[in-house]
């Protein structure tokens, strides 16, 4: 949270058709919440603003925030020209009063043609989401994800890691905020986004040798690749 509390949370649903999720907070507490605004009345030329954390989170940077236009619409996508970088998934997608009209999803080749799921989908799909339900592409096999524990940032053209998830396979490896991955087994790691590849191609169980640089020292830490958490 903006004053530096961390909260706990569960996976819900997820419709990867659309690639839409759901998390819930289950730390007790009040928290703000946003207004939800209708997809559907979008119109091309629409001016839109969406904010993320480019590269990951950063302790004292506050969210990029990036004015754009709807470039286009349709029953499970927006696209528009607002300029988002990995990282930046996941954040909102506003009007220009304030309302939620998406979630950032996908980034295209060029990257001022990116594309953001309706906000009007989650009212379609609420009940499945909140009953946990997954359906879509790829799902059948939801329960053995690859998973490593890290965030990373590629600001600097090399993949820096930014948080360790505790009790994370990264964790129990040894891994630090500031690490530099600069191999996965056997191929070079050259930013963040190629090590999230090498990880998506790994099994659960894999065990992966991992060479990382720790100030001037360079070091081998041998992960056991586990299971996405639910």
């Amino acid at each position: 949270m903006p004053d530096g509390r961390q909260l706990k949370g569960k996976s819900l649903g997820r419709n990867t058709n659309i690639d839409s999720g759901l998390v819930k907070i289950t730390t007790e507490g009040k928290y703000p919440y946003l207004e939800m605004g209708h997809s559907g009345d979008l119109k091309k030329g629409q001016w839109c603003i969406a904010i993320g954390h480019p590269g990951g989170w950063k302790p004292g940077r506050s969210p990029v925030v990036r004015l754009g236009r709807v470039i286009d619409k349709g029953a499970g996508a927006i696209q528009t020209d607002c300029v988002l970088v990995g990282g930046d998934s996941g954040g909102p997608l506003f009007d220009m009063q304030g309302r939620v009209i998406g979630i950032n999803s996908r980034i295209a080749p060029p990257i001022t043609v990116n594309i953001h799921v309706p906000v009007d989908t989650y009212r379609e799909t609420w009940d499945r989401l909140v009953k946990a339900d997954e359906w879509g592409p790829g799902t059948q096999f939801g329960k053995q994800q690859p998973y490593l524990g890290v965030q990373g940032d590629t600001e600097d053209g090399k993949c820096k890691i930014t948080s360790v998830t505790a009790g994370s396979p990264a964790d129990r490896a040894g891994f630090k905020v500031d690490d530099v991955i600069v191999k996965f087994g056997t191929t070079r790691i050259d930013d963040y986004d190629t090590l999230v590849s090498m990880i998506k191609r790994s099994r659960v169980g894999d065990q992966v040798a991992v060479d990382v640089m720790r100030g001037n020292e360079t070091m081998t830490l041998t992960v056991t690749i586990g299971k996405r958490p639910n």
